[in-house]
């Protein structure tokens, strides 16, 4: 909360990296201590584990659901049969994998063991999550790149409304390090001319930006219905209203990297509507805004699609300026923001756009993209993520008001 109020960074310079020739040689990868490992997996385990995603995403889950007061059913009791998880992820034990490859090359296969697959598989992480919790409802991961976090979201919210479960473990996770990054960089998608000043590197909606900065870690939100919070005593923080899930078909100037504006401007009035609100209602919007050549784009996209502009559109951030793009955890990790914000009242600072790029300057009034902490009560919020595919996922957060 602190890091979040302060615009901390938590960008740094990886000299493997530099080792490897990458053009960008930064990161953002969350620190997890020893005793925290501790908490959630045994000696053992620990021993063969090698996948930095389902760490990130077992920790984030753990602490989202002790948060939420839930107590893990016991190793003798039964399932909790209306706790079910959706947990995300683009790529699983990308490392384990490595090590794994290097093990059979040299012929032992025998010398493998017993933790690679459970470590490697897709669904790994909400694997690994609903055997510490002993979930008993609906238990997946799904993947749809940068918007694998809201998406999870709006499937659990879609579970619980549909009267399937009673409570829903959200969130998504994804790997650090150069076999993740290094795709990329090959592309050109990330900053090079930062190397030396980490803090100045992740520049959303910047004229002077030139790429993203990858990222790593996990978010987890506990969804539950009225009914079943209300009974338990929850601290509910926030209720979400609606949501939307859909794609731009490849088509027009959407494609494997590029976004459909049609499809984006879709997916936001679909959700609104969804909701039941209207645009004007909308207080603030956490942003997906890369810091790369389409953030100019997505304001467009959002203005049309809100009907607002000029100093009617809402207050907008963008969480990448600070910890990177998460890549398949960044929808969950901003979520957590956006929550965070909305529960203690704030909106944290944009950090890295003095130099507001023209284009957006020209559709949204300066003073709507907040440079200092702004203090202020958020009653709706919106969050999109869109990811490569030309996928999109959109959702609608009122502040709890009981």
């Amino acid at each position: 909360m602190t890091a979040l109020k302060d615009a901390r960074s938590g960008i740094v310079h990886f000299p493997e990296l530099q080792r490897l020739n990458f053009s960008c040689q930064l990161g953002a990868k969350p620190g997890i201590s020893q005793d925290l490992k501790d908490n959630y997996f045994t000696e053992l385990q620990l021993r063969s584990f090698n996948s930095s995603g389902i760490l990130y995403g077992v920790v984030a889950g753990m602490e989202a659901l002790a948060n939420a007061g839930i107590e893990p059913a016991g190793k003798d009791e039964e399932p909790l049969w209306d706790l079910g998880i959706i947990f995300g992820t683009g790529t699983s034990g990308v490392d384990k994998f490595r090590e794994a490859i290097y093990k059979l090359d040299e012929g032992k296969v025998k010398r493998l063991g017993s933790s690679t697959v459970g470590q490697t598989m897709a669904s790994g992480v909400s694997a690994f999550l609903g055997g510490l919790i002993g979930a008993g409802n609906r238990v997946t991961t799904n993947s749809s790149a940068c918007a694998t976090g809201t998406e999870a979201v709006i499937m659990g919210y879609e579970h619980i409304a549909a009267g399937r479960a009673k409570q829903m473990l959200c969130g998504s996770c994804s790997d650090d390090g150069p076999y993740v990054w290094g795709g990329f960089d090959a592309m050109k998608v990330t900053t090079w001319k930062h190397n030396q000043d980490p803090n100045n590197a992740s520049r959303p909606m910047s004229a002077s930006a030139s790429g993203f900065v990858p990222g790593s870690g996990a978010g987890a939100l506990l969804l539950e219905s009225l009914e079943s919070a209300q009974d338990r005593g929850a601290d509910i923080l926030a209720e979400v209203l609606g949501g939307s899930v859909n794609s731009g078909g490849q088509r027009k100037e959407g494609s494997m990297t590029a976004p459909n504006s049609v499809a984006v401007v879709r997916c936001i009035r679909e959700a609104v509507r969804n909701a039941g609100i209207a645009a004007e209602a909308i207080d603030y919007i956490n942003g997906h805004l890369t810091a790369t050549i389409k953030d100019a784009t997505e304001i467009q996209n959002w203005t049309e699609a809100l009907e607002r502009n000029g100093d009617e559109f809402p207050y907008i951030n963008s969480l990448k300026s600070l910890v990177g793009h998460g890549l398949a955890a960044s929808g969950s990790m901003e979520l957590v923001a956006t929550i965070l914000q909305m529960k203690q009242g704030f909106i944290f600072p944009n950090t890295n756009c003095e130099d507001l790029h023209p284009e957006i300057a020209n559709l949204i009034d300066a003073s709507r993209i907040p440079q200092q902490l702004l203090k202020m009560e958020i009653n709706i919020a919106a969050k999109a993520s869109f990811g490569f595919g030309d996928v999109n996922a959109c959702v609608i957060f009122r502040k709890n008001l009981l």
